[in-house]
């Protein structure tokens, strides 16, 4: 689901919310599995109780507010965070039950949808527990323990983040020890399964520049996909990209041909971003102002947008006014220069020079101040 990228900082759990004039109907049934004496009626009303609210069918036709996501999002966390306690009450009440372990991949289930959405602490927690809880059940397939090792992946990075004091890179740099550390340990475990080594190029485009390198060297080294291994190629084409032109050009949204090895004399904004993507909308003010205040002196913006609804990019850009071009094939994560550089984080913001280099791969760290600095030169 789009909305899976924007986290929002309130509890999951105890949230009463009256949204049903805002066009998102009561997410909670009124059948409670706890009331229920027989095992698959019980099973059918979880099964209800799973059903989580789906966003307005307005809001294809009008994008919502900042404050009716933010309602949206709370309440699909509280919804899931009930659900959740519903499918650990279910398999503790009924552990004989052919359903229960069923119960217990749902429960792990819905508190990911509670984090995903809310951000609680308390449901990372929750989250931690029900894994182990669901890993220890003698009738799991290997299948469903691999796939639960592999969330045990995330959730433990979360609480590590969490459970870890100081400086936000302090916080960072320790829950990414923690995850390559346990990325590794499931290849072991698991050296015959893609997705681990998956993980791990995951983990590569985002890691620092020589950690970064050196595993996607180790990636091309390894037998793996064709694909793992062009995008550790991807990795290495990034690392490789500053200093030198880049090789972007297509035919925007809107018709206009863009070709950056032919924008010369002018500071250009490469912003990979995407509508459904919390964050990269919350830079959107700040290119916006830039853009108003340098674009007389030479700034350009391009967009590389992973949306995969074209109608919805272009409401949103005609919402919000954004008047620059945008690149879109409608292939999300895998859209052609996602897949080129590797990107795997959004927004990801970069600058190429006069000269038409690129020059800066961070450049939501004080746009303005940077794009000033170039266009000086």
């Amino acid at each position: 689901m789009r909305f899976l990228n924007k986290l929002i900082a309130v509890p999951a759990t105890g949230l009463v919310l009256t949204l049903m004039a805002g066009g998102l109907a009561g997410a909670e049934s009124t059948n409670n599995p706890v009331a229920v004496a027989n095992p698959d009626a019980a099973w059918n009303a979880l099964q209800q109780a799973a059903q989580l609210p789906q966003p307005p069918a307005e809001w294809e036709a009008q994008p919502p507010t900042d404050q009716q996501e933010i309602k949206y999002y709370q309440l699909v966390a509280s919804s899931a965070s009930r659900a959740a306690d519903k499918a650990r009450t279910f398999y503790l009440k009924f552990p004989d039950s052919t359903n229960a372990i069923a119960a217990g991949k749902l429960e792990c289930n819905m508190l990911d949808k509670a984090v995903s959405y809310s951000g609680d602490t308390n449901a990372v927690s929750a989250w931690g527990s029900a894994q182990e809880h669901l890993l220890a059940a003698p009738g799991l397939t290997s299948d469903d323990r691999f796939d639960v090792r592999v969330a045990m992946v995330r959730q433990k990075e979360m609480a590590t983040r969490n459970a870890a004091h100081g400086t936000w890179t302090d916080k960072w740099n320790a829950s990414q020890v923690e995850r390559e550390k346990d990325i590794r340990a499931l290849i072991k475990d698991y050296p015959d399964r893609d997705q681990p080594y998956q993980m791990l190029v995951g983990f590569a485009a985002n890691a620092a520049d020589d950690r970064a390198r050196s595993i996607a060297n180790e990636i091309l080294t390894l037998p793996v996909s064709e694909q793992l291994k062009a995008d550790a190629k991807g990795i290495l084409r990034r690392l490789d990209a500053p200093g030198k032109p880049l090789d972007i050009n297509f035919t925007a949204l809107d018709g206009r041909e863009v070709d950056l090895n032919h924008i010369q004399g002018k500071v250009v904004l490469v912003d990979f971003w995407a509508t459904w993507c919390g964050p990269c909308v919350g830079e959107l003010p700040h290119v916006k102002a830039a853009y108003q205040k340098f674009h007389a002196q030479g700034f350009e913006v391009v967009g590389i947008s992973f949306d995969q609804d074209g109608k919805r990019l272009q409401r949103f850009l005609q919402t919000k006014d954004l008047p620059w071009p945008q690149y879109f094939d409608g292939q999300g994560w895998k859209n052609k220069f996602g897949v080129q550089y590797c990107i795997h984080s959004i927004p990801t913001m970069w600058l190429v020079d006069k000269k038409g280099n690129l020059r800066e791969t961070n450049a939501r760290d004080d746009l303005q101040g940077r794009v000033e600095k170039l266009l000086a030169e």
